[in-house]
């Protein structure tokens, strides 16, 4: 049922996956070499067709610089921040809450209720683009921050729900009961009992919900169409011009819209492990 440990395997199969994974690890990681090699590369160096070799000369500092100071990169990043971060907040609050109720209260059409939090998941996204739009347009909330906080709130609700609802489930449910008998209210089990054990669930969430977000293009196009509004994943086409890409811009932009929800990853990594294992384990 579990695989075997690789301690416990043969030599030879010890020996290939030693061998097989530094190659599969410089595989994955070749787009982002490649992107990272591309961000510190003269513009002359696309025109000579000069792609995958070495840099006729270390442009870093002029590229990084353009992006930051000579092009909407930096408001691209605020835009981004303003819409992520209030979806994670709006996203996660009421998720616990509607995990909690449906996690711990029984009572008729919570099954029905659950599937309807959920079932938007199973939707293609693609085909919701027209009326989403005009939605947006008919509410004066196309092309702004707040119709794209209010759909990504909207429209991740029912994973978190799902998240937070089976982690809810699986607290010890004695402590709640133990809360009643001593005849404290339900809102304060929520928040001084029940909330303070979900903090690893809380982490791993945020992280995830902030990484989706982050990188969302799709919707980001869709329901934005200038520099007010626009993240910085539908921003750094800004980049493009009428007759070729600026591909040296292009990638340093790539490569600094990547640092957020990495850094967001590594200060949050002890939290986010154990909220995704917490519970795997008896």
């Amino acid at each position: 049922m579990f695989p075997t440990p690789l301690a416990k395997t043969s030599r030879q199969w010890q020996i290939s996956y030693q061998v097989l994974l530094p190659i599969m690890l410089i595989i994955w990681l070749l787009p982002l070499i490649a992107v990272a090699n591309f961000s510190i590369k003269p513009e002359s160096d696309f025109v000579n067709g000069n792609y995958w070799g070495i840099p006729s000369s270390f442009e870093a500092f002029s590229n990084y610089g353009k992006v930051f100071f000579e092009s909407n990169m930096p408001r691209y990043l605020w835009n981004s921040l303003f819409i992520t971060i209030p979806t994670v907040i709006g996203a996660v609050a009421l998720s616990c809450m509607a995990g909690f109720a449906l996690g711990v209260y029984k009572f008729k059409g919570n099954l029905l209720i659950f599937f309807i939090f959920i079932a938007g998941n199973f939707v293609p996204f693609q085909i919701l683009m027209v009326p989403v739009r005009d939605l947006t347009v008919n509410l004066n909330l196309y092309d702004t921050k707040t119709g794209l906080v209010l759909f990504h709130i909207a429209f991740q609700t029912g994973f978190c729900t799902l998240f937070m609802r089976n982690f809810i489930r699986a607290l010890p449910f004695p402590l709640i009961e133990a809360a009643r008998v001593e005849g404290i209210a339900e809102w304060r089990i929520f928040l001084y009992v029940v909330l303070p054990l979900m903090k690893p669930a809380l982490a791993a969430l945020a992280v995830l919900i902030f990484t989706f977000i982050w990188n969302d293009y799709f919707w980001a196009v869709v329901l934005t169409q200038g520099p007010d509004a626009q993240p910085v994943t539908a921003g750094i086409t800004e980049f493009n011009s009428q007759f070729r890409a600026a591909y040296h811009l292009m990638s340093a932009g790539s490569i600094v819209a990547a640092l957020p929800p990495v850094a967001m990853f590594f200060l949050m990594q002890k939290h986010f492990i154990a909220g995704l294992t917490l519970g795997a384990v008896k």
